[in-house]
């Protein structure tokens, strides 16, 4: 099965994976950044969030994922 463009969907729902990974990846090096800096330093609750945020989106990619795997015909 492959969509209009010709990318098949679980090449789409794996670029999900890889973007969100990536969001996670720049999210935690703030973080580190943050709290390296300073040894009492606190992240702000932006960071914080942006970090929650990008491991949901991680989480649900991820997820989906699976489903279009399950989902998906034999080749």
């Amino acid at each position: 099965m492959t969509t209009r463009n010709g990318v098949s969907p679980e090449a789409i729902a794996l670029e999900r994976i890889a973007t969100a990974a990536r969001e996670v990846q720049a999210a935690s090096a703030v973080l580190e950044q943050r709290i390296g800096s300073t040894p009492r330093a606190q992240p702000s609750t932006l960071e914080l969030a942006r970090f929650a945020a990008a491991m949901q989106e991680l989480l649900s990619a991820r997820e989906e994922f699976d489903r279009v795997m399950v989902n998906s015909p034999p080749h």
